[in-house]
């Protein structure tokens, strides 16, 4: 597992707790409780792009929230799996504010991360909405 993988499933993981906790960024992105769970190291630059992703995805959260709610299928923002919700929040930010990453991996990571931590519906349904932002957003319509 990469790098950027790892920063992505820190960020997730920070976000799935962020929504039932509300604790500050920083307590979020010491990331101390993932060098005690697992037995690889975190690096400085998992934990950098980990905190890159949470702090945005945390200080932009309402505009990222309204996309993910306008691109949802028969489906109400209040109902979806918070671990699904964290996985296309990291994703959204990406989409939106980090542009050298192409959307294709955004997505292939995002699905692999689902097939990982969500249900096993999880990864179409986040293929599926990300799908409809990334079109979305190349076709320039207003996020």
């Amino acid at each position: 597992m990469g790098p950027r993988r790892k920063g992505r499933i820190l960020a997730v993981q920070a976000l799935f707790a962020y929504d039932f906790t509300h604790c500050g960024v920083s307590d979020l992105t010491h990331f101390s409780w993932a060098q005690e769970k697992d037995s690889e190291d975190v690096d400085e630059s998992i934990q950098n792009f980990a905190s890159l992703l949470t702090a945005g995805a945390i200080g932009n959260m309402k505009a990222i929230d309204e996309l993910i709610s306008k691109h949802l299928e028969h489906w109400d923002f209040s109902r979806l799996n918070r671990i699904d919700l964290a996985i296309l929040r990291v994703s959204v930010y990406s989409f939106l504010f980090l542009r050298d990453i192409p959307a294709s991996v955004v997505i292939d990571e995002a699905v692999d991360i689902a097939k990982d931590f969500g249900t096993d519906e999880s990864y179409r349904f986040i293929n599926g909405v990300l799908d409809g932002i990334r079109k979305a957003l190349e076709n320039h319509e207003s996020p």
